[in-house]
């Protein structure tokens, strides 16, 4: 079984998307479950993870709403302030809800380069562990010092990095940003998804070869057993198409075992997050 372990779903608004920038028009338009079946029909893909990409309560609604009239959506990633003082109550009532498998928090935006230590913020995280919830680290490697010091804290919780945490592909700068993923990859807990590579490149002239040695990394570091393929669509058409995106991967991994190449193209993403 394929599963893409991290796509988006959105009806497109101006103000609510502004991160949505004019150099990124080919998103500026609405994305919804028949939109992306075909692509992952077309794909041989048998499921999919949908991640929140608004911070808001709204969107985790959005998304429990599309999972539950769609079988191809096998969880969701929602969004609740880890933050509050009411997220005890909060997780309560999420409970109820088999295909809301984790939270994520947009810590890439946040200005503050050790916003995932923050005392409440911690308390929060640690609070998911009680309903087997997930948590997806969404960073750039400027935030990676701060993530080694964060997974130490959760030896128990599941966590997973998105998109390697984003490593500066253009300019090929990958000495700090191995050092801290190794570091980070030393705790067995943590996962690290192989998705959101070819919006860090240049859009119109990337080349396989320019993830290859921080594909090298993440394969050595974490192993075939905690990696997992996402596609970051419709993110990713900035960049390149679903056919490539999925590809990139899928002939990066061709020279494991087919055991392996299932583990990170599905097997590991049912497994994270108990799909």
């Amino acid at each position: 079984m394929i599963i893409d372990a991290h796509q988006h779903f959105w009806n497109y608004n101006p103000v609510k998307d502004a991160w949505i920038t004019d150099d990124m028009k080919v998103i500026q338009d609405d994305f919804l479950p028949h939109h992306l079946l075909p692509v992952l029909t077309e794909n041989n893909v048998d499921g999919c993870v949908a991640v929140q990409a608004d911070q808001s309560e709204d969107e985790t609604a959005f998304l429990l709403e599309l999972a539950s009239k769609h079988d191809f959506i096998k969880g969701v990633v929602g969004w609740t302030n880890l933050c509050a003082d009411n997220l005890p109550e909060r997780l309560a009532y999420y409970n109820q809800f088999s295909q809301l498998k984790g939270f994520r928090h947009i810590v890439q935006g946040e200005p503050d380069p050790a916003f995932l230590l923050r005392e409440d913020f911690c308390r929060g995280v640690h609070a998911l562990s009680k309903y087997h919830f997930t948590y997806d680290i969404l960073v750039y490697p400027k935030q990676l010092p701060a993530v080694a010091a964060f997974v130490k804290k959760f030896p128990q919780q599941r966590l997973v990095i998105d998109h390697m945490a984003k490593p500066d592909f253009k300019s090929g700068d990958i000495q700090e940003w191995e050092k801290h993923m190794r570091a980070i990859a030393k705790e067995p807990h943590v996962y690290c998804k192989l998705s959101g590579l070819v919006t860090e490149a240049d859009w119109q002239h990337w080349q396989p070869a320019h993830f290859a040695p921080f594909l090298d990394i993440a394969l050595d570091a974490f192993g075939a057993d905690r990696l997992l393929f996402g596609s970051d669509w419709p993110v990713c058409k900035l960049a390149g198409s679903y056919a490539q995106v999925k590809q990139l991967i899928t002939d990066y991994i061709s020279r494991l075992s087919v055991t392996e190449q299932a583990n990170i193209m599905g097997v590991n993403a049912v497994r994270f997050y108990n799909l």
